[in-house]
């Protein structure tokens, strides 16, 4: 059985959107979706990504600056 899914309120950005948004190359939104990482809609040959996708996808990608870095190579001693 399918669920259906109301996409009313549902505002869909373009690949081409996406990238800029991000920051990143057409490629790498490709890339992303075929990977599973943002989940897209097929319209044809075309693309378009749930813009709350790419607000989680970036949620999901900030990087904590409070751990603590070691050099490549060095022993943890403690």
């Amino acid at each position: 059985m399918t669920q259906e899914q109301d996409f009313s309120d549902v505002k869909f950005l373009t690949v081409q959107e996406v990238a800029s948004l991000m920051r990143v190359s057409k490629m790498t939104v490709y890339r992303m979706v075929h990977a599973g990482e943002l989940p897209a809609v097929r319209f044809g040959r075309s693309y378009r990504v749930p813009a709350n996708a790419v607000e989680s996808c970036l949620r999901a990608a900030v990087v904590d600056g409070t751990a603590t870095h070691e050099a490549p190579g060095s022993a943890h001693t403690g």
